[in-house]
């Protein structure tokens, strides 16, 4: 199965120029717990609202005066619309992530999350297994 039959492809992106209350607004907005950075069209970065308590708030930085390119983590991992969705599980495992930004030439143009994957019969253990190496602590937490 390619990741484009799953991934969502209405998705909030925002600017790296941009607040980090605009970030949360969509975050807000959307439901969801991060969002694609983009930069003349292209994704730059993604920003967790972990990003935003960990490297703003906790810090005691103004949210509105803050902008998304100094907390958000850059150059993340990317996929295609063509891959094959045990690929993606793959990546997300590998990099202990729970969205992967889908790519083509244009730009943005899809995510793919951990429960996209786990909702489909056939690939439900790729996320089981991904799921459980996300989970683990990364050897900076260690």
């Amino acid at each position: 199965m390619k990741v484009k039959e799953i991934m969502s492809k209405q998705i909030a992106s925002v600017q790296s120029e941009e607040p980090v209350e605009r970030a949360a607004q969509l975050m807000k907005q959307y439901d969801c717990g991060s969002i694609p950075v983009c930069c003349h069209g292209k994704v730059a970065g993604i920003v967790t609202d972990r990003d935003i308590a960990v490297r703003c708030i906790a810090e005691g930085k103004d949210t509105r005066q803050e902008k998304v390119k100094d907390i958000m983590t850059s150059s993340p991992a990317t996929g295609s619309p063509e891959m094959d969705v045990h690929d993606a599980a793959k990546i997300m495992s590998e990099k202990q992530i729970r969205r992967l930004p889908i790519v083509d030439d244009s730009g943005l143009v899809g995510i793919v999350a951990l429960g996209d994957i786990s909702v489909e019969p056939n690939l439900r253990d790729n996320a089981g297994c991904a799921l459980k190496d996300i989970s683990q602590p990364s050897a900076t937490q260690m």
